[in-house]
């Protein structure tokens, strides 16, 4: 039960639904007693009938087969047979009648407040997942982080909804019903209750042994997850390959190892219940045995046999339920366990202060290195550069020369191991975090987009009341995507794949410069975004992009060196370290890397020209 501790908050909040559940179980119990109460009275009345006396020949029943004579019997003595059945029958009906109404009031307490949990349980972990860093993504798997936020919540749900309901209930019958059988007859009562501590000990060694199983069954689970989302956001390199085959026999081999796993917990459940019924049966066999003993000789009545067997079926249930609820709790213990693990995960990136600041765009590095926490690879070595606000500063270098590292750094998506960060002459990370990225304009090398219309995603950065159609052609205009768009049957309303699949990888890139600068960032990060457009379109999103980088501080990364040879300042990257600074023209003059990566892309282009 430890994990499951955390949802005490819960519990909490939502106390006033739990008691008013709790009342409910109560009054539905004592409607579901009165029943096998008025079976006993019809028992002993019909048997002390003259009716019945005459029926099977007896002038009287005093002795061995003795009635009791209370108010009941009194009432039905001087009544038919038929009329007596009839009047007992008509108050078992209405007794069900009533613990049903009050049932299902239970349910709607109880269970609703495991539903509102759920959708409060979810949200909390939707929400952390938000705020963790990147680091955090890098160590996790996307099916892994789904399946903890929809697998693992229903699990721990129906703990909290038929696990709570049922012991609840549990613990109320038996007290109800055990102190009634007690008054009655005690000796009877230990008999019937006889294999009950067998069963605890059975419950207490298999619910060890389902939890185990439970949590490999999960884990495999969440493989199996992992390896179908990356089936699906990789179906077009499947394709490609021809792989078809191949992922399905994976995915088979990951089935059937979850398969294996599951049918080992469902085998161990499948021994574990008919043990229950077996015990639960034994009581029954007890309770008819030693109570005829007992009427016989004169110690009980017949009705109080009826009454005890009706007492232990009433059992029946809430003990078959206390190993599935055991089940339950172990599942969901485990579940929660996972949950817990991510929810006790913390970010990295601390936002220290929620105060607003102005931000200019001033950029400074000074001393900065970083090494990647998963890997240990160290992207940057000491690197010092500084942007003056409105200024644009270009990155040029190898793959793998510590580029996009930088991008990151200035969004503060890692944090540096050492040096500073500086913006507008305050250190990064005495900042507020949201205004900070709220104030970048970031185009990712690798282009995301959402699986919702064109007009949504160019606006995404804005708030719902800040979009207007204008504004959102003007900015597609400027990426040089406009044509292109209102070519699509429903033009800006067209609905995109996931991950944007249905354009081309210059149509997301453009879209995804629109986005990036449709909210005016003071800072603009354009990370190798025009290396799906030919050189022509690069020349129109520039130029489109030039009234707005001129009042911006711009970092352009890129391998084009069209792209960057208009900034301001050029540092060329190799190995993490700065290995040529300046403009255009001053690196040229250099005559060392970024000349020479000039001089190969000239000639490429005038290769091309003349083909």
């Amino acid at each position: 039960m430890g994990p499951l501790k955390y949802l005490n908050k819960y519990l909490l909040k939502y106390k006033y639904r739990l008691v008013l559940g709790t009342f409910f179980v109560v009054i539905s119990n004592v409607f579901g007693i009165y029943p096998a109460q008025l079976i006993r009275e019809a028992f002993d009345a019909i048997a002390n009938s003259k009716e019945f006396k005459s029926l099977i020949d007896e002038p009287s029943l005093e002795g061995p087969l003795k009635v009791s004579d209370n108010l009941f019997t009194q009432y039905t003595q001087d009544m038919s047979l038929s009329k007596a059945i009839l009047f007992f029958a008509g108050l078992v009906l209405l007794m069900a009648l009533l613990k049903g109404i009050f049932t299902f009031f239970m349910r709607q307490t109880i269970i609703i407040m495991s539903r509102l949990i759920e959708y409060d349980l979810k949200n909390e972990i939707y929400n952390h997942y938000q705020e963790l860093s990147m680091s955090f993504y890098k160590r996790n798997n996307t099916g892994d982080i789904m399946n903890r936020i929809s697998e693992d919540v229903t699990r721990v749900r129906m703990y909290l909804g038929p696990g709570i309901m049922y012991t609840i209930n549990l613990i109320t019958l038996f007290i109800m019903v055990i102190s009634v059988m007690l008054s009655i007859d005690v000796e009877l009562t230990i008999y019937a209750l006889v294999p009950l501590p067998i069963l605890s000990i059975l419950i207490y060694y298999v619910s060890n042994k389902i939890n185990q199983k439970s949590e490999i069954v999960q884990a495999q689970l969440s493989n199996l997850s992992t390896f179908s989302q990356e089936s699906f956001s990789g179906i077009r390199i499947i394709k490609s390959y021809v792989k078809e085959k191949y992922m399905n026999k994976t995915l088979q081999a990951e089935a059937e190892d979850y398969k294996d796993k599951n049918l080992d917990l469902v085998k161990l459940e499948a021994f574990f219940f008919p043990i229950m019924m077996m015990l639960i049966g034994l009581s029954t066999i007890l309770t008819v045995y030693i109570g005829s003993i007992k009427t016989i000789n004169g110690e009980i009545t017949l009705g109080n046999i009826a009454e005890f067997i009706i007492y232990v079926n009433m059992l029946t249930w809430p003990v078959t339920a206390l190993g599935w609820v055991t089940s339950l709790i172990q599942r969901a213990s485990a579940s929660q366990r996972r949950i817990n693990e991510f929810l006790q995960t913390k970010s990295e990136i601390i936002n220290h202060t929620n105060a607003l600041t102005e931000i200019k765009g001033e950029i400074e590095f000074k001393n900065v290195s970083f090494t990647y926490p998963e890997s240990g690879t160290q992207a940057l070595k000491g690197i010092n550069f500084k942007i003056e606000s409105g200024k644009t500063l270009a990155i040029v270098g190898r793959t793998g020369s510590g580029k996009s590292t930088i991008a990151d750094l200035v969004c503060r998506i890692f944090e540096v191991n050492d040096g500073n960060i500086l913006i507008d002459g305050k250190k990064i990370e005495e900042l507020n975090l949201n205004q900070l990225r709220a104030n970048i304009g970031y185009v990712p090398q690798e282009v995301f987009l959402f699986s919702d219309s064109i007009k949504n995603n160019i606006s995404f950065g804005l708030k719902q009341e800040d979009v207007s159609m204008g504004l959102v052609e003007d900015v597609a205009k400027r990426a040089a995507i406009h044509h292109n768009i209102i070519e699509f049957p429903n033009k800006y309303e067209t609905l995109l794949g996931e991950r944007g699949i249905t354009l081309s990888g210059g149509q997301k890139q453009r879209i995804s410069i629109a986005r990036a600068i449709i909210s005016k960032p003071q800072i603009l990060i354009l990370d190798d975004c025009l290396s799906a457009v030919d050189t022509e379109t690069e020349e129109i999103i520039l130029k489109g992009l030039e009234d707005i980088m001129s009042a911006k501080t711009t970092i352009i990364i890129s391998h084009r060196i069209s792209s960057v040879k208009h900034a301001d300042q050029i540092i060329v990257l190799e190995e993490g370290k700065i290995l040529e600074k300046g403009n255009h023209e001053e690196l040229l003059e250099l005559n060392g890397s970024y000349s020479e990566m000039y001089n190969q892309q000239l000639l490429e282009d005038q290769k091309k020209s003349v083909a």
